[in-house]
């Protein structure tokens, strides 16, 4: 069975990573922790098993940003790429850093709760008040 093969990086290619393997899944989050961390009303994940997450040029700079929860990004432009939690057992990466952002079709609304009144939802997605 061929393997699944997904790269992405930031905005100066200074931090580049690769994903392998299938993607456990794809979500919009409108918590105002991930609204702060990339400056829109909604924050794109989609995630993968820790063990099929690498960075492949460069070095993540992390920021703790709340208990247990660590937040990847290029220290030179900013990019915010990752996201990983002690309660979490995949691994995230911002879907718009993706090579090919269309491959990560998003299957949920999170954190419905915090979402900004001019954010439009699709309704065909799962919604969840908090992460399932």
């Amino acid at each position: 069975m061929a393997r699944t093969i997904h790269e992405g990086g930031c905005m100066c290619g200074a931090v580049r990573y690769r994903l392998t393997g299938p993607f456990t899944y794809s979500a919009h989050c409108h918590c105002r922790s991930c609204q702060r961390a990339v400056g829109a009303g909604v924050a794109t994940y989609t995630a993968v098993a820790p063990e099929n997450f690498a960075v492949t040029r460069g070095e993540l700079t992390v920021y703790r940003s709340s208990p247990g929860v660590e937040r990847g990004f290029c220290s030179r432009c900013g990019t915010s790429l990752t996201y990983a939690g002690e309660d979490w057992t995949d691994t995230a990466v911002m879907s718009a850093t993706l090579d090919d952002p269309a491959a990560a079709v998003p299957t949920s609304n999170v954190y419905l709760a915090h979402r900004q009144p001019w954010v439009a939802l699709d309704k065909r997605l799962k919604a969840f008040d908090r992460f399932p």
